[in-house]
């Protein structure tokens, strides 16, 4: 009976081992339940199974639509395939097995997106401020189109939101969002952001935010044009002098630097940013412009500075109109003027009298019929507190000859002593001298071309009427003198006449000195006196 039962116990254990070793019957799908799967990109699902020795795979939509994939069964396993993905595998997949042990069915559901790439943006590449400037932005090929969330910013600063939930689009399409802004010049440098947002609940997906940036480039002014001057406005004379400007500009503005000058005119100087000169003069001074354009935004702007050059004076005229030469009778202007800051208090004057004619700016000094007493050397001079300057010219005045005279020595002639006359005259160019005398005919013997002659041996014959004639190329001018000469008593008995008409002249000479004597005292009375001829040798 134990051995029956033994026997008995030992089969149930062969059962137990045996059914051990045979394996269930299992499916599954990878992935399970549910798969997100991008628009254009590859899905395989696989069908697994285990405990069955050769099954037969069959895959179908839950709405018997078309699969879009490819089928690929294999020993153990099924695989479907979607290469590309597209709308239409937007389905739940089913996966069917059947084994010798019976049937089993499991599902997958395929989720589709589209958010393949990064937003373009589409922005003028060159934009000017205060001027309208499009903004595009472009997010191409989103699926499910109705969660897209688009937004404009500007650095940090939103500039535009737009989301699409009312979009009804089954497909994928391109999604375009439009702003226009009106940029400013601190807008230069700064980033335009589209950021496009796809956010779909249980969906898990990355990215799920995509960003695209472009720098902004803004042509702007001039705007904010200074000049800057250095050392300063009011540099001394022989100085150097910057004149900087500076200003704000994209692109850099083209800089011309010009100068006002007298009836408004302006004179056109360099085109660049500095204006450079080395040693300042007087006529330096001035308002100077510094003209900007931009020509992008066909914009100009413009900046002035007033320049006021000092220092000592500088003489800048000293003339003498119509000439420094003239002719006596003409009419003569002798301007003097000098420049300076502070401005120069001026002295024209005639050096030889030092007499002060002017004292003001720009002086001159008139003269009318101008004599030959006006000429010579004429001075300018300018002071002011940083120094004082001076310059001359020459006046010379042509004339013909004045004060022409003659004189003789001895001054009482006698027959055999030796004479000496002399003919001076004053003129410019001084005047040539020559000598006639007179012949008995009346006619004029030329007979000496110096100033001086002398008689040696005066004789008879010597005396008579001399004739000086100064001229050049102003005139002339002539004088005379006679001669008259005392003869020797040679012989005695001449001298009795001699002693008589003495002796009649004291006779009556006595009483005429008696007359003078009372009649000088009578002068010294009354305050004046009577001047008796005296004899004299004429000249």
């Amino acid at each position: 009976m134990f051995k029956a039962m033994g026997r008995a116990s030992h089969a149930v254990l062969l059962i137990l081992c045996v059914l051990r070793t045979v394996k269930a019957f299992e499916m599954e799908i990878i992935p399970a339940e549910r798969i997100v799967a991008q628009i254009g990109g590859t899905l395989i699902l696989t069908c697994n199974t285990t405990g069955c020795a050769s099954p037969s795979f069959s895959w179908r939509t839950q709405m018997d639509s078309p699969l879009g994939g490819k089928v690929s069964n294999h020993r153990t396993y099924s695989t479907l395939t979607m290469n590309p993905v597209g709308i239409a595998n937007s389905h739940s997949y089913l996966c069917t097995v059947i084994c010798e042990r019976g049937k089993k069915e499991k599902s997958v559901k395929v989720e589709l997106y589209s958010f393949p790439s990064d937003p373009i943006i589409e922005i003028s590449p060159s934009l000017v401020a205060g001027e309208p400037a499009p903004v595009i932005c472009r997010i191409p090929d989103v699926y499910p189109s109705h969660h897209l969330e688009v937004l404009l910013k500007k650095d940090e600063h939103v500039l535009h939101e737009k989301d699409f939930s009312d979009d009804d689009s089954t497909n994928t399409e391109t999604k375009i969002v439009k702003y226009t802004f009106h940029p400013v010049a601190e807008d230069a440098g700064k980033e335009i952001t589209c950021v496009a947002r796809l956010p779909i609940a249980d969906m898990d997906f990355e990215p799920k935010e995509r960003t695209s940036s472009q720098k902004l480039d803004v042509n702007f002014g001039p705007q904010n044009t200074v000049i800057t001057a250095s050392p300063g406005n009011s540099p001394m004379e022989g100085d150097s002098l910057n004149l900087t400007c500076v200003t704000q500009s994209n692109p850099p503005a083209q800089i011309v630097w010009s100068k006002y000058l007298a009836e408004e005119s302006i004179q056109h100087l360099i085109k660049n940013n500095v204006l450079f000169i080395p040693r300042v003069h007087f006529n330096d001074s001035g308002r100077y412009i510094c003209e900007v354009i931009n020509l992008v935004t066909n914009k100009t702007e413009e900046a002035t500075v007033d320049i006021i050059i000092q220092g000592a004076p500088v003489i800048t005229k000293l003339t003498i109109e119509p000439s420094t030469t003239v002719q006596e009778g003409e009419n003569v202007s002798i301007q003097c003027s000098a420049e300076s800051n502070p401005p120069p208090k001026i002295i024209l004057r005639r050096k030889s009298d030092n007499a002060d004619i002017g004292t003001s700016s720009a002086r001159s000094i008139l003269l009318p019929s101008v004599m030959f007493q006006n000429g010579g050397d004429y001075e300018c001079v300018a002071e002011n507190k940083y120094g004082t300057s001076k310059s001359e010219i020459t006046l010379n005045v042509k004339y013909g000859p004045k004060n022409t005279m003659i004189t003789v020595f001895p001054a009482a002639l006698k027959e055999g002593e030796t004479v000496t006359m002399k003919c001076t005259s004053s003129g410019n160019p001084a005047p040539v001298i020559s000598w006639k005398k007179k012949k008995a005919t009346g006619e004029s013997e030329k007979i000496s071309k110096n100033a001086t002659i002398t008689i040696q041996n005066l004789k008879n014959q010597d005396l008579g009427l001399y004739e000086c004639e100064a001229y050049n190329q102003f005139g002339k001018e002539e004088k005379a003198v006679e001669l008259f000469v005392q003869a020797r008593l040679e012989e005695p008995d001449q001298m009795i006449p001699l002693i008589i008409a003495f002796s009649s002249v004291a006779a009556v000479a006595v009483p005429a000195v008696a007359i003078l004597i009372y009649v000088s005292r009578q002068a010294k009375i009354n305050g004046s006196y009577s001047l008796v001829k005296a004899l004299r040798l004429k000249v």
